[in-house]
Parts: C-alpha cells; structure tokens; sequence
C-alpha cells in the first residue's frame, strides 16, 4: 500500500463525508428493525434464530467510502440479530448489532505503519455515521488485509471501543491495539 499524502487523505475523508451528506442511509425495513412482536392470537409465539442480514444502503455507502480512500478496496454492512419465527414460517428480524467488512489487497503483509493508518482512516469514516443510522449497538470493523486468498491479515476493531480509546491514533500504535500477530 503506497503512502499517501496528507492533502489525498483529507480529500478521501472530506469527499466520503459529502457523499455520506448527500447519500440519505436507509436503515433496513421497518419490519426487520423492530423488536420482535411478543406473541399474541393473531401470531402465536415463535422460536428465535441468530441471524445475518444485508444492510445494503449502509454498505453502497461504506464501500463508496473506502474506494476513496483506495479504489481497490471492498467494503460491506450487515446487521447481526435474531429472527423471530413463527409457525406459518413468517419471520420478524430484529438488528443487535451493525458491522463493517473491509478487505483491501496488498502486496506486502509486512507494512504495519500503513496498515494501521488505513484502519484510522475507515474508523474515522464509520464513527462518523450517524448514531441514530445504525440499527442496534455498536458491532465491529473487520479490516482483511490480503496478499493471497491464503495469505492475509484478519482482524475485527469494536466500534465502541476504537471511539473510548483510539481515536487520534494512527500507524503501528493503533494497529497494535486490535491486532496480535500469530506466534
């Protein structure tokens, strides 16, 4: 990953803030946000399931965001819950969490100082979204940074815990927060 200057990264992040403006964030439908319905006669109880869903506006968003910073980079947005399901196989999904997959390719495993300053730069794009836009808590950032489908660095950041005690820190510092090297 080349180093890029200060002006490219204040232009990244200033043009993913504009576009974040101008593109209004849909949280997923509104029957899929909502606490589950407590059981009653018109739809009797139901079996809770763990469950993945697609928060494609968040992610057109993230990934438009990313690619600013780095046109190569993949960006993504899914809402981690519980689905509600009743007997007739209707179901209710109800969001505990929002996450962020980034994966960015990389010729180099080794270069921790940039690695750490790409992390900075995509926490400061997603602590930036609108509290109120993200259905339930605070999830995590998954950062993938791949050499090789065999060959990469996986590693989640908590948003919660990048905005109480990171932000402002950059590089190697930073990436040594969330990432321990295999030994």
């Amino acid at each position: 990953m080349k180093r890029a200057g200060k002006f490219v990264v204040g232009a990244a992040i200033t043009t993913a803030i504009a576009v974040f403006g101008a593109f209004q964030i849909v949280s997923a439908p509104s029957n899929e946000t909502i606490p589950p319905p407590q059981p009653d006669a018109q739809n009797g109880p139901c079996s809770f399931v763990w469950a993945y869903k697609e928060a494609p506006e968040l992610t057109t968003f993230v990934d438009n965001a990313v690619k600013a910073l780095n046109p190569e980079s993949v960006g993504r947005a899914e809402y981690y819950g519980e689905d509600c399901i009743y007997a007739d196989g209707t179901s209710t999904f109800s969001a505990m969490q929002t996450d962020f997959y980034i994966r960015l390719p990389v010729e180099d495993l080794n270069e921790e100082e940039d690695f750490g300053n790409w992390v900075s730069q995509v926490m400061q794009i997603v602590a930036q979204i609108p509290r109120e836009e993200l259905p339930g808590n605070y999830g995590f950032v998954e950062f993938r940074f791949e050499k090789t489908e065999a060959e990469h660095i996986t590693f989640r950041v908590p948003i919660q815990q990048y905005i109480d005690e990171a932000q402002g820190k950059t590089g190697v510092e930073l990436l040594q927060m969330f990432y321990t090297p295999p030994q």
